[in-house]
């Protein structure tokens, strides 16, 4: 039984009528004939009644179309679905988001990309910034978002989102004097030589080689350094008095015990986009930086302008 016979079937049991069927399949009437007794053979029953001036189903045709209509609704159903995934309309987006996202963040971005999209299926991974780059170029990941600066080279990127950075303290620390709008910036020299809790290198290389340097340049010079990535233990860290860290604002309060800290002519930020292969571009790609791109700004991130951002944060130093 071809599909294609169930379709001329269920044309000619709409229309009654070989001539009106045969104009909607675009063919002759005498091969539509030919289909339809052959379709009657392989079922063994006879699916029309014809006269000279009518034809109509019998039961075994009303029976036979209760099921074939449902099978076309599903085949047609299955090809639209096949065609929208061929230019990224539909599927699984695969994409990695760094481990200290925040709750804030992450349900805006699923929530957008649904809104825009919503037959993708979205596949999160918590992957850090080189984890994501060697996964997209390995083709595991279709999108990753990243922090800047970073090994970028051969990837595209979507707008740039900029986060001040601050210190988390313990609350009993003396540059952790004053509440609210009493509270003043700390300048990061007067953090010098308290331990610092910063991410392992491994985790984004080039950010954290930057990030130190601005400490330095800004007279911040760590008197030790304690790598931590999960960051309920850096929480911990800091809350026993190990070192002071360096993070955007806490989008839910902080545990007690502990307070953020505005840095003084802000030195340090988040530098954030959306990056791809882009041979691998898509509508589903495009979709998913429109969305990360707003839930970044629902968060307190500034969309910075690309052509002033970009050769700063994606152009490996020199030195390599």
């Amino acid at each position: 039984m071809e599909l294609r016979h169930l379709r001329y079937f269920a044309v000619l049991a709409e229309e009654l009528h070989f001539g009106r069927a045969a104009d909607r399949l675009h063919m002759a009437q005498p091969p539509l004939s030919q289909r339809i007794r052959d379709l009657e053979r392989e079922m063994g029953v006879r699916l029309f009644d014809r006269t000279r001036h009518r034809v109509q189903l019998t039961e075994a045709g009303a029976l036979l179309l209760e099921y074939v209509r449902p099978v076309l609704v599903g085949v047609d159903s299955a090809r639209e679905a096949m065609r929208r995934i061929r230019p990224g309309e539909a599927g699984v987006l695969r994409v990695g988001v760094p481990p200290d996202t925040t709750p804030v963040v992450l349900p805006t971005l699923t929530a957008g990309l649904t809104r825009r999209v919503p037959d993708v299926l979205i596949d999160l991974h918590e992957l850090t910034t080189d984890e994501q780059l060697s996964r997209l170029r390995e083709g595991e990941l279709d999108a990753g978002v990243v922090r800047h600066p970073s090994d970028t080279i051969g990837l595209e990127s979507g707008p740039v989102a900029r986060r001040e950075l601050g210190v988390v303290l313990p609350a009993d620390h003396p540059l952790a004097a004053g509440t609210g709008t009493a509270s003043r910036a700390v300048r990061m020299r007067d953090l010098d030589g308290a331990p610092l809790v910063i991410f392992p290198r491994a985790m984004a290389p080039r950010l954290y080689d930057h990030m130190l340097t601005i400490c330095r340049d800004e007279g911040f010079l760590p008197g030790s350094i304690r790598h931590a990535r999960n960051p309920n233990f850096v929480q911990g860290l800091v809350l026993a008095g190990r070192g002071v860290h360096l993070n955007e604002p806490p989008g839910t309060p902080l545990p007690d015990g502990l307070v953020w800290r505005r840095l003084e002519g802000a030195p340090l930020a988040w530098l954030t986009s959306v990056v791809w292969v882009p041979s691998r571009h898509n509508e589903t790609i495009a979709a998913f930086t429109e969305a990360v791109s707003e839930g970044l700004a629902a968060a307190g991130h500034h969309m910075e302008d690309p052509a002033a951002s970009a050769p700063a944060v994606f152009e490996p130093p020199a030195s390599g």
